[in-house]
C-alpha cells in the first residue's frame, strides 16, 4: 500500500496534529496531494496530511479490474467479508488501525489529536470512520460524500461485492446515516460541502438530505453547505478547502 504525505513546518519543533484524507472511486494516494491546493492550508495549521490509496492493487483477484466502481480504486472502506475479497480488501481496518500505526511509529504526530476528512468515496470513508470510533477523530469533514450506500447503486454494488448480498444488516455497520441515527459517543460536529451541479447527486449516488435527517434524529451536529453551480471535481474541492481546514483546526488546535 501507498500513502502520500505533507509535512508542516510546525513538525520541525515537534508532534503535531494529523489529518487523514481518503480519496474516491477510482483516485490513488495521489490525487489529493496534486490537485487540491491543501498543503497551504496545512501549513498554515500545522496539520501533518496522510492520503491513503483507495484499495490494494494487482492483489490477483478474478474481477478485480472488471470496472471502475467495485474492486481496485474502489475498497469503499470496508472490511470485506465474502471470501474471494476478506483477505484483502480489509480497508476499515487499514485506516482506523495499520496507518495510524505506521504514521505513528514514522512521523511526529500527537496521536490524540487527528481528524479525518475525504471526498465522494472518501467522505462516505471518513464519515463511517469517525462514526463507528467514537473519540478515535477529533474532527470530520466531506466533500460531496456517499451518504446513504446502503440506498444507492454505487453503495448495495460494493457492499453486495464486498459483505454479500443478503447480508444487509453488515451493510448498515458501513453506512453513515444509519451509525449517525445511533452514535453514542463524544461530542463530533460533521460538515460537508456538497455541489449543487453535482452529477451524481441529480443521480441519487450521494442523498445527502438522508444524512441530515439521520443526524438529527441521532442528535448528531452537521452542517451542511449546499453549493450553487460546483459539480464533483477537485476545482470544487479546492474553492472550499480552506474552511474545511479552519474547521478542523477549531477541534484539532482547541
Amino acid at each position: 500500500m501507498k500513502f502520500a504525505v505533507y509535512i508542516p513546518p510546525q513538525a520541525e519543533s515537534g508532534p503535531v496534529p494529523v489529518i487523514y484524507w481518503l480519496s474516491g472511486l477510482t483516485c490513488t494516494e495521489q490525487n489529493f496531494i496534486t490537485k487540491a491546493g491543501a498543503q497551504q492550508y496545512a501549513s498554515k495549521h500545522g496539520f501533518l496530511v496522510v492520503a491513503p490509496d483507495t484499495s490494494p492493487r494487482d492483489c490477483k483477484i478474478p474481477g478485480e479490474d472488471d470496472s471502475w466502481d467495485f474492486g481496485t480504486g474502489a475498497g469503499f472502506y470496508v472490511d470485506a467479508t465474502e471470501e474471494k475479497w476478506k483477505t484483502n480488501y480489509r480497508m476499515f481496518s487499514y485506516v482506523t488501525k495499520e496507518l495510524p500505526a505506521l504514521v505513528a511509529a514514522n512521523f511526529k504526530v500527537e496521536s490524540d489529536k487527528a481528524g479525518i476528512m475525504g471526498h465522494s468515496m472518501g467522505g462516505h470513508g471518513a464519515l463511517i470512520c469517525a462514526l463507528k470510533n467514537p473519540g478515535q477523530y477529533k474532527s470530520v469533514s466531506a466533500f460531496a460524500p456517499i451518504c446513504n450506500p446502503v440506498n444507492c447503486p454505487w453503495g448495495v454494488k460494493a457492499f453486495s461485492g464486498y459483505l454479500g448480498e443478503g447480508n444487509k444488516d453488515a451493510w448498515k455497520e458501513y453506512d453513515a446515516c444509519e451509525l449517525a441515527k445511533k452514535y453514542n459517543g463524544p461530542p463530533l460536529e460533521i460538515m460537508v460541502d456538497q455541489g449543487k451541479a453535482d452529477n451524481f447527486l441529480t443521480q441519487g449516488q450521494l442523498l445527502p438530505d438522508n444524512l441530515v435527517g439521520a443526524c438529527a434524529e441521532g442528535g448528531v451536529p452537521i452542517i451542511m453547505r449546499m453549493q450553487e453551480g460546483y459539480d464533483h471535481s477537485y476545482y470544487f474541492m479546492a474553492t472550499f478547502m480552506a474552511d474545511h481546514f479552519d474547521h478542523h483546526a477549531k477541534f484539532l488546535k482547541a
